[in-house]
């Protein structure tokens, strides 16, 4: 079986009847090999190109790394599983988690969805067929419907929609991922020094907090974007800033019960310092609420810079986003409705599918709410 798997990756499974591991790896194996012989020729063009971006080796790394994880998985799970004595199985509570989040069927459907947002983003230089900010003639190609030659269309300056809507999904998951990444660090540095301290500390933070969610997001962030000159930079840093606090008041949630328990009261007999009690035992036992917490807030910041870039003040044009790609279109809803509508479908689909998957996982995660 191995042999097979190192020849034909997926076939070893297939082979021992293991159909629903073996056939996606076959698959995943078959489709990359695909793309590569589909998209030779661009990738022979941008590889020649006089100045060759940096995303065509990360699009082609993408692809290397892919293949090589699909090969080495499909071998290293036949190993391990020939070594694991019959009946054995993981009983921690990372695999019980995992287990109960593959039941759930919208959450899978949510987690395959995402998966496949961020692959496309890394594989958009061999996905789109043109260039998103180059214009056509535009006597003759403004305004075109969705066809064969441009398959979501053409905008009112000429640009295919299509490879837009791929450029911009980089832009605005880029800019969720990070910016979530920014609000999670913080959130999770107030929420765990004011829980664990308690008293003066945990007022003053806490206060701080609330003053931050009194005031409403999105006009706190039309002043502050609209005091500098906006830039994809200065969106993700303030996104970060001003989504951290509801993170923060469910880890200060989580702390206020976990500075209590015996493994805290021994690290303190034992004569840890704060800072590492914090780093090494309080914050780890906080991963749950955290992951869940930063998974429906990604969805969340995808929506707001969708809103700032349609109000003008977030990517600025020519850089493709999915907001400002609607804000283009808003003039012609009616003639051209196809240049609002795809990047509209898809906020709707890439949001949708990080909810499920924060739901999935808020299930999963929490034992109160497994069935």
């Amino acid at each position: 079986m191995l042999v097979l798997s190192a020849i034909l990756p997926g076939a070893g499974h297939i082979a021992r009847g293991e159909w629903r591991k073996g056939l996606p790896i076959l698959l995943g194996w078959g489709i990359l090999l695909g793309l590569l012989w589909l998209t030779w020729e661009r990738i022979q063009a941008l590889l020649g190109a006089r100045r060759t971006g940096i995303d065509a080796y990360i699009a082609l790394a993408t692809v290397g790394i892919l293949l090589a994880l699909l090969w080495g998985w499909a071998l290293y799970d036949l190993r391990v599983r020939a070594r694991r004595p019959a009946g054995a199985r993981g009983d921690s509570q990372w695999a019980i988690a995992a287990r109960h989040f593959r039941r759930n069927k919208l959450a899978m459907a949510g987690l395959g969805v995402m998966l496949l947002l961020y692959l496309v983003t890394l594989l958009t230089p061999l996905l789109a067929p043109y260039d998103p900010s180059v214009q056509g003639d535009i006597v003759t190609t403004r305004y075109l419907a969705p066809g064969t030659e441009h398959w979501m269309g053409t905008d009112k300056f000429g640009r295919d929609v299509y490879s837009r809507v791929l450029y911009g999904s980089r832009i605005s998951l880029t800019i969720g991922f990070i910016a979530v990444g920014i609000a999670v660090v913080l959130g999770t540095a107030v929420g765990a020094v004011a829980g664990y301290f308690g008293g003066k500390t945990d007022s003053i933070l806490m206060r701080f907090t609330d003053m931050m969610l009194s005031f409403p997001r999105l006009v706190l962030l039309i002043v502050v974007i609209a005091l500098f000159t906006p830039s994809i930079w200065l969106v993700v840093v303030v996104l970060g800033l001003t989504g951290w606090m509801n993170n923060a008041r469910i880890v200060r949630g989580e702390v206020l019960s976990l500075r209590e328990r015996e493994f805290i009261q021994a690290a303190k007999a034992l004569g840890m310092g704060d800072g590492r009690i914090i780093l090494r035992h309080v914050i780890p036992n906080t991963l749950a609420p955290i992951i869940v917490s930063a998974t429906l807030l990604i969805g969340q910041t995808i929506l707001t810079e969708a809103a700032l870039s349609f109000l003008g003040l977030g990517v600025q044009p020519p850089t493709p986003s999915w907001g400002n790609m609607i804000s283009d279109g808003r003039d012609a809803l009616i003639n051209a409705w196809w240049i609002s509508t795809f990047p509209g479908l898809a906020i709707v689909f890439t949001v949708t599918a990080f909810n499920l998957l924060g739901d999935g996982l808020r299930d999963a995660l929490d034992p109160r709410l497994r069935i």
